[in-house]
Formats: C-alpha cells, structure tokens, sequence
C-alpha cells in the first residue's frame, strides 16, 4: 500500500512539474525583418528590425536565446522578456551556428571564415578558410565544420576546455565529396551531404575516421542530391532522408544499411520526427508546396496528408502538447495540427509570411 500510495504522489508530482512548462513560438517573418511571437494559441507580439530574416535562425541555451540573420548579424535577447542584449555582425552573410557552454561559433558565406564569440557577443577569433563554410556542429571539446568551396570538412580544437575563452586550433582535415552544403551530428558521428557528388560523408569522430556512403534508391539507382541535414530525422533504429529529384523518403538503418523508399506526393525537402519518434511529417516543393504528408515511422506508411492554402516553408512539434506547428507562407497564417486524431485543429493569424518556427520551453513564461 506504501508503495503504491508513492507511486502515485511520485506520478502527480511529474504531472504537475510537467504542466508547470509553458512555450511561446517565435516565428520568422522573413520578409519583414521581424519575428512573430506566438503565445497561448495567439499572436501576441513581433519584435522588429532583426534585420534580414530570409534565412533566420533562431536556438536557445537555458535562458538564453540567438538569431542568425542571412546578412551576418548574431543577435543575443531573453526569450522571456524578449529584450535584445547584444548583437556583433560576423559578415556580409551567414546561415549557421552553434552556442557551446562558453562562445557562439558561426560559419560564415561571405568573408570566407568561422568566428568565434563569446556567449555576450564579443570576438575572440576569427578563423579564415577560403572558403564558404557550413555545416557547423560541436562534439566535445572539438568544432566541426564543412568548407563548401574546397571539398573539406575541418576539425578545429579547444585549447582551453573549461576556461573563459576558448582558443581553437586546426586538429584534422579530411577531404571529402564535392561541394559540402549541410551537416548533421548524432552521437559521435558528424555526417556532411554534398551537391556534386551522389552520397555522403561520414565522420566517426572518437576515431576520426571517414567514409563515404552512396545514396541509392531501389534498384541501385543513384539519388540526384539530398536536402538540408537539419531537416534529415534520426529515430531510434532508422534514418529517414527526403530523396531530392525523386518522390520518395529514403530509410536507412543506423549503419546506413538501405531499407526500403516511401513513395510521396511530391518531392520532399524537409523530414521531422515527433518527440516520440513514432511520426514523420514531410514537406515538399514545387507543386505540392502546399502539401504535408505524414508518416508512420513502425509501418513506413503514410497515414495522412494535408494541403494548406499556401506554401509551406517549416514545420514544428511541440513537446508539451499534442500539436504540429506548420507555417504557410502565402496565407500569413501559422496551422495546428491535432496529433492525436490528426485534424487542423485551429489556424494562427497576424503572422507575416512566415518560415522558420522555434519554441522555448519554460516554467516562467507568464
């Protein structure tokens, strides 16, 4: 009886922790250098001038929130109060980042280099490449990142893990297909796509050992290209990679063993996996840009599509509730889905062309 009377205090105690967990939405509206945010299923505010939103990225690390605009600014705010902090413009042009316990690292287009800030915004270096760079990821103490102009991927190295400012060092190169575009890293493992060569490259990163996988499709045909790696899905026991050029997701075990192709509507571009892996919403282009389709990850089927009245540029689940998040761009309109009966359950308005969603999660969000 004792035991079952701690059970269940033991099970409303993480009830109750979990409800106390809130989100608020930022949403990127790239045409107005601004970003909606979205609380309580309503649009509450935008936050303006944060400068070219056609790429913006935005992540956050415990209190702390960052955008990357596409023309090189790092902009630091407090998700909470939404207030900017600090900004530092990298370069002409930027897509990626990553926030480690004390810098920000962006991969930067324009001037051909990798900056390295402080957590507050302030330059410690700069590291030229000769090169666009991309890809960018951490693992350890090591930074990992793409040269797209010259065919490789860089392992640079912290000299003072643990201190105040970190100091890289170049540690390893390895030349690899041609024309790295995006990366991804799961584990040990940092995995680079290419454009001009049909596979991928994979680095183990505790062996720093590479290979290089073939993407094909059923009959050993070689896949065109594959999309932006931030947009590929890992679940426990398979990779799921939208086949650009052909209508299919591709699915490979962990060891990049082929399984099988799931026939699509159109030509996918992103894949994202539900917080319990069990469903893999896809996104397309070209006509069927309107269109979402999704997938059971157990059966490999699809089970529903949606067409929304205009474009859809992201998609986002949310962990605390059971709704998809999907922006359609020409409606101005951020659409929920239900992912319990797989309904459009209700639509967001006041949002100005809207591409990349982002969540914060937190107990103090009023």
């Amino acid at each position: 009886m004792r035991l079952f009377l701690a059970i269940c205090l033991l099970t409303t105690a993480l009830w109750s922790n979990m409800t106390k967990m809130k989100e608020k939405l930022f949403v990127v509206e790239r045409e107005s250098s601004s970003l909606a945010v979205i609380q309580d299923g309503l649009t509450r505010r935008h936050m303006e001038k944060m400068h070219n939103m056609n790429h913006g990225i935005i992540k956050f690390s415990g209190k702390d929130a960052y955008l990357i605009s596409r023309d090189g600014y790092v902009v630091k705010f407090d998700p909470l109060t939404e207030k900017r902090e600090a900004e530092y413009k990298t370069s002409k042009s930027a897509i990626g980042f990553v926030i480690g316990k004390n810098y920000v690292a962006v991969a930067n287009y324009d001037d051909k280099s990798v900056d390295i800030l402080t957590r507050n915004l302030k330059p410690v270096q700069k590291i030229k490449t000769g090169s666009k760079n991309v890809g960018i990821k951490i693992y350890k103490n090591y930074l990992i990142f793409a040269q797209m102009d010259n065919d490789k991927v860089t392992v640079l190295k912290d000299e003072n893990p643990g201190k105040a400012k970190p100091h890289f060092v170049k540690y390893k190169e390895f030349s690899v297909g041609k024309m790295p575009f995006d990366a991804m890293i799961e584990g040990n493992t940092y995995i680079v796509g290419f454009f001009l060569t049909k596979g991928f490259g994979v680095i183990d990163l505790d062996k720093m050992a590479y290979k290089q996988i073939k993407v094909t499709a059923e009959g050993n045909k070689p896949v065109l290209k594959v999309p932006h790696f931030g947009f590929w899905s890992l679940s426990k026991d398979k990779t799921f990679i939208p086949a650009v050029g052909d209508n299919k997701v591709m699915v490979y075990d962990k060891k990049f063993h082929f399984i099988k192709n799931i026939e699509t509507k159109g030509l996918p571009v992103f894949t994202s996996l539900s917080p319990d892996k069990k469903y893999l919403a896809v996104t397309f282009s070209g006509k069927d840009f309107p269109s979402i389709q999704i997938i059971d990850t157990n059966t490999l089927k699809i089970m529903k599509t949606f067409t929304f009245p205009g474009k859809v540029l992201h998609v986002r689940w949310s962990n605390l509730y059971p709704d998809l998040y999907v922006s359609v761009n020409d409606a101005n309109q951020v659409s929920v889905i239900d992912t319990r009966e797989w309904y459009l359950e209700r639509e967001i308005f006041q949002v100005k062309h809207p591409s990349g969603i982002f969540i914060y999660e937190s107990e103090d969000i009023k």
